[in-house]
């Protein structure tokens, strides 16, 4: 079943509304009361699950509730290459989403590149390949139908951070944070000839970190001029407690904590679906995590602004072919 004319005529204002200005991009869409997207991370790993993808977008783009697709970040497995005709196939995949799709950048695609098998690359230089292949137009998402989004490239304090991307739906507002594993890049490049470059790596950490505590204030700060139901932030790694994430975590409960609304931290990484109400101790804070290492399992997350939690969502399985 393909989406509804009403839909698709819906999704076609929306587009028109958030190309005009990079202001108009994080204005509300409204399509009624409550809203659906495709949640889906760490996909996908190898061969295999690449074949089978196809079929998870249709089953994407058949769903008519669906309306953008978030991508909690590895978009491969850590042990294949991390070359540019990956990248360019990988995004040219994502790019048959109907609908919008919004992707965080997951360590596998540019953190993990030092490894022997994956090239033994400088991270920093897939890096900015990443920001070529799946970013090519600041504030503009993937997808058959990409949408405008505020982009923290705009912000010359963080020009490089295209990445960084904020929407809001519903008047929810959306926020992606390049927060990786591998420690948040913390983890030394080991198996890069010649070794590790800790100055480059260090200094790699030290400004996406400072972008990252920027944007999720931006985030804040935004629901709070707006009135916004809730928040949702999604990024790759579970900020822990500890060096890599412990700044970013505090910043996300302080700024959660304050804000009293709904707040939903997306992420993938571990593989595991998994859900932790009042999380670090905030009541209001939600941490979620997606399905990963498959392409036959997502979750349809629906926004109803005007209930108590805001946030809810039902795993799906891609019909057997």
């Amino acid at each position: 079943m393909r989406k509804s004319s009403a839909a698709v005529a819906a999704l076609m204002a929306a587009l028109v509304a958030g190309t005009v200005t990079p202001a108009s991009a994080d204005a509300q869409e409204t399509r009624g009361p409550s809203l659906s997207f495709a949640l889906l991370g760490d996909t996908p790993y190898g061969a295999d699950q690449r074949a089978a993808f196809p079929a998870l977008v249709g089953a994407v783009n058949a769903d008519p509730d669906v309306r953008f697709v978030l991508h909690a970040g590895d978009v491969k497995d850590g042990a294949s290459t991390c070359d540019d005709a990956r990248f360019a196939d990988l995004a040219k995949l994502f790019g048959t989403f109907d609908d919008p799709f919004v992707l965080t950048p997951g360590d596998n695609e540019w953190t993990d590149c030092h490894r022997t098998a994956a090239g033994g690359y400088v991270p920093t230089e897939r890096l900015d390949a990443v920001r070529t292949f799946f970013y090519p137009k600041a504030g503009h998402t993937l997808g058959r139908n990409p949408i405008g989004v505020r982009t923290q490239a705009s912000d010359s304090r963080h020009s490089a951070y295209k990445e960084n991307v904020l929407f809001r739906r519903q008047g929810v507002v959306f926020a992606t944070v390049h927060v990786v594993g591998s420690e948040n890049d913390l983890a030394p490049w080991s198996q890069l000839p010649g070794g590790d470059r800790p100055d480059l790596r260090l200094a790699e950490f030290t400004a996406r970190k400072a972008a990252a505590l920027d944007w999720i204030d931006t985030a804040f700060d935004t629901a709070r001029q707006t009135n916004a139901p809730g928040v949702l932030l999604l990024m790759q790694a579970e900020p822990t407690d500890t060096p890599g994430f412990s700044e970013i975590r505090a910043r996300i409960t302080d700024r959660a904590k304050a804000y009293g609304k709904p707040v939903l931290l997306v992420h993938g990484d571990e593989h595991v679906y998994e859900v932790e109400p009042g999380y670090a101790g905030v009541p209001n804070l939600t941490r979620l995590e997606t399905y990963g290492v498959t392409a036959t399992q997502w979750l349809r997350v629906t926004v109803e602004p005007r209930s108590r939690a805001v946030f809810s969502w039902r795993p799906q399985t891609v019909p057997a072919s």
